[in-house]
């Protein structure tokens, strides 16, 4: 029993975290991909994708809060990124597979931001980022 009873602990917390890590395909279509420019609004850089919240005007010149969720945090970080990567007023272009139930959630194929020319992208399983020069 002393060997049961944390092999079933274990198991237990293994069936949350899956739960709480969701499906992209469950979250997103990809196939509707959209492009829009946006102004960061925070930067969230949590676990276990982080995401930014941005605005973004709409053909009729409403101001639309946006939420665009990136890879997970770990891959991230070994790509360079860090909770200061964006900041508030940023302006980006993002690309992305946008929400089956939620027009206004994407997630982030390709995010460039102009003033400094960095970009970031999701290529297969693996993030990228860089700077034009």
């Amino acid at each position: 029993m002393k060997r049961v009873l944390p092999a079933m602990a274990a198991a237990f917390g293994a069936l949350g975290a899956a739960e709480a890590h969701h499906s992209l395909s469950g979250v997103y279509d990809s196939s509707r991909q959209t492009t829009v420019e946006a102004v960061v609004t925070e930067f969230q850089f949590i676990n276990p994708h982080p995401f930014l919240l941005a605005e973004v005007r709409d053909r009729d010149g409403r101001v639309r809060a946006f939420r665009f969720e990136m890879d997970n945090r770990r891959e991230l970080i070994d790509v360079g990124m860090s909770g200061t990567t964006f900041a508030r007023g940023d302006r980006i272009r993002v690309t992305g597979s946008v929400g089956r139930t939620e027009e206004t959630h994407m997630y982030v194929r390709r995010l460039e931001r102009q003033t400094d020319g960095f970009w970031y992208e999701q290529v297969g399983f693996s993030p990228r980022v860089g700077r034009r020069p």
